[in-house]
């Protein structure tokens, strides 16, 4: 068999593809996704005019240049320091245009009491009251006072012994944070350390981050948890985690039923956003059990003891509003028929709100909700009699909101006191 080769169709298509697989290079490296993330990539090899980067901590304060190290003439001197309690210390006080990139930070005492005792405050621009102002524990995720290994795309705890943060925190005039330790404990040692760059001009069309806390000990059934109680301005939901600690009168019945929903720019009576469960929410299904992602999980499940913490970022679909924005959860539970008649008949507070079964592809259901008159006990239809009941409860939440806003404060409340914020975490 004689083979016969073409050498100018062989080199005519050799070059071809050499041409395609040019351009498809060309086109993966240049095609970014809502991350930006081939612009962090050449950032790597790239510097910006006039940025500056800076640490603070207690071996240099204020981030002068030149001036850190010197309390033991460069050698080591000052790398932690103590909150007495009742104590509050400025963490960082800078002055001009810039962003924070990154803190950690570590501490003796990290006990349910101190993570949530201690207060986290973080003011812009000169503002007099605090963009973000939760426990300090809470707002590095680490819900319910408990610490977990763990890394998401904003916080990072490697060893469940300190707290990582990178999400990006801007200001143009000015940027301060201080730690108070309000519990009745000296925190004997706190190590830290703040990472930030200078920017030579005061950055265009600026969000500046806002955390909000806050805890219901008894929800009202029937009344949706706010995440995040409306506020007004132009910016973007980042996120949340939120902390549950289930009320033991319902005993092992499911409390994830619960929707997110979302009211933007005007909403009323019902939300533009609005989900289908609380494991949905946190990309799961059909229960949840505990997993860490980058931009969703659930870092505590303990089905024993009834707690359960979770977050979610909308990194990938983010959630933009231009005048107002409120975020709460349904704290919606569900069991079969049955069982949740028995919790009526023993007083338990709930409302109930459908029946449900699926009966080989009939998806029957029963909306309680359309009908106020209408008992679970007058449910008589047989294909139900088991069926799948759904019903709000009453449950101990706290979340942590994280938000951009276009401006350095809001009307939000101030963060709650100790008391509340400790009690029942032991």
């Amino acid at each position: 068999m004689r083979i016969v080769i073409r050498r100018k169709t062989t080199m005519k298509r050799l070059k071809l593809l050499l041409a395609i697989f040019a351009f498809s290079l060309f086109q993966a490296c240049n095609t970014g996704d809502e991350t930006g993330n081939n612009e962090i990539k050449n950032q790597l090899f790239s510097y910006p005019d006039g940025s500056q980067t800076r640490w603070v901590s207690f071996e240099n304060q204020y981030g002068e240049k030149g001036n850190g190290g010197k309390e033991n003439k460069g050698g080591k001197g000052h790398a932690f320091d103590r909150i007495n309690a009742g104590e509050s210390k400025v963490m960082f006080d800078v002055q001009g245009s810039g962003v924070i990139r990154r803190m950690w930070f570590t501490m003796m005492d990290r006990s349910p009491e101190m993570m949530r005792g201690m207060r986290l405050d973080m003011y812009w621009d000169g503002a007099t009251k605090p963009a973000v102002s939760v426990p300090f524990g809470d707002f590095f995720g680490n819900d319910l006072g408990k610490q977990v290994k763990n890394e998401t795309e904003f916080f990072s705890d490697p060893e469940a012994r300190s707290f990582n943060a990178s999400i990006p925190m801007p200001f143009n005039k000015s940027a301060k944070i201080v730690v108070t330790n309000e519990t009745s404990k000296d925190q004997r040692m706190i190590f830290y350390d703040i990472d930030y760059t200078i920017s030579p001009n005061p950055i265009d069309k600026l969000l500046y981050l806002h955390a909000y806390w806050s805890r219901i000990e008894r929800t009202e059934p029937g009344k949706d948890f706010e995440i995040l109680p409306k506020v007004e301005g132009t910016g973007r939901f980042i996120g949340t985690h939120i902390g549950l600690i289930t009320n033991p009168d319902y005993e092992d019945s499911w409390w994830g039923e619960g929707e997110v929903k979302f009211y933007l720019d005007g909403d009323g009576e019902f939300p533009t956003l609005v989900g289908s469960g609380t494991e949905d929410y946190i990309g799961t299904a059909w229960g949840q059990g505990t997993f860490n992602h980058r931009y969703q999980g659930c870092l505590i499940g303990e089905t024993a003891t009834g707690k359960w913490s979770f977050y979610r970022y909308h990194i990938k679909d983010p959630v933009y509003f231009y005048t107002d924005f409120k975020a709460t959860i349904q704290i919606l539970g569900g069991f079969p028929k049955d069982r949740v008649q028995a919790f009526i008949d023993k007083g338990v507070d709930l409302i109930p709100v459908s029946v449900q079964k699926d009966l080989e592809g009939e998806n029957v259901f029963v909306a309680l909700r359309e009908n106020p008159n209408l008992k679970l006990s007058d449910v008589k239809d047989e294909r139900v009699k088991d069926g799948w009941t759904n019903f709000y409860r009453s449950d101990d939440v706290s979340a942590t909101a994280y938000f951009y806003l276009n401006k350095p404060q809001s009307s939000l409340p101030e963060l709650g006191d100790i008391e509340l914020r400790v009690k029942g975490l032991n």
